[in-house]
């Protein structure tokens, strides 16, 4: 068992950093320095990937597409829709003002009907980063980030600012990386660093390939439950093993 913020450093060949996950039902931030995560940093957004896939469905209700097509959506259709047509704007409030800063997007559905996208395909990821357009209460995911690296130790956070890794399906988003790093660094602004985020092209598996590495180093072996183990004490054992 291990702290999938952990594990996404890992992926990325580090041991302390900040971790920023977006996945399907729940989004983390996690500050891990020295293989060790920080409790008082970790912090948790109510916003994910499967909320904003409900919300592109309300969001397609109000455009002139044919009801029945949209009504026939299944959550696979609506997943593979956002995946392939969302995008992350850099410019929220001014790109809803001005129609001609996106372009539209068609997409077919497996009965072969189309639907075009216009300002959904903006609108549909921004509640990460704004969870008051889902009636949240709570900051965006960069605040949370922000706040969590407030609470890294001052030796080490300049090194935690360099080391800011990006992973789950939610991330995948184009623009997701430039937005974060952007809010970022408006953030810290005046403290003398530059944030650079680190997102790479397979960050959606980000933390099982980080696992994958961690549990074939020798050191981890120890931590292993054997296979004899099991078979004299039983699966309760694994209470008494870690």
């Amino acid at each position: 068992v291990a702290n999938t913020g952990f594990l996404s450093l890992c992926a990325h060949g580090r041991v302390t950093g900040l971790a920023v996950e977006a996945g399907a039902a729940v989004c983390h931030v996690t500050s891990v320095c020295g293989g060790q995560t920080l409790r008082k940093g970790t912090r948790c957004l109510g916003v994910a990937g499967d909320h904003l896939s409900r919300h592109l469905h309300r969001l397609l209700q109000q455009s002139p597409t044919e009801p029945s097509v949209l009504r026939a959506l299944t959550k696979k259709v609506l997943t593979q829709l956002k995946e392939q047509c969302c995008y992350v704007s850099l410019d929220y409030k001014r790109d809803l003002l001005e129609k001609g800063s996106h372009h539209p997007a068609r997409f077919q559905t497996p009965d072969g009907h189309w639907i075009t996208l216009g300002k959904e395909r903006f609108c549909c990821p921004e509640p990460l980063f704004r969870p008051e357009l889902l009636d949240h209460s709570c900051p965006g995911l960069h605040q949370l980030a922000g706040q969590s690296l407030q609470t890294v130790p001052e030796h080490v956070r300049r090194h935690v600012l360099g080391s800011i890794v990006l992973s789950g399906g939610s991330s995948m988003f184009p623009g997701f990386p430039e937005r974060m790093c952007l809010e970022l660094n408006l953030l810290f602004q005046g403290a003398g660093v530059h944030i650079e985020v680190l997102a790479n092209p397979k960050r959606d598996t980000a933390a099982w390939a980080g696992g994958s590495m961690a549990a074939s180093l020798t050191s981890f072996q120890h931590t292993w439950m054997t296979k004899g183990e099991y078979q004299e004490h039983g699966a309760e054992y694994v209470h008494t093993k870690f």
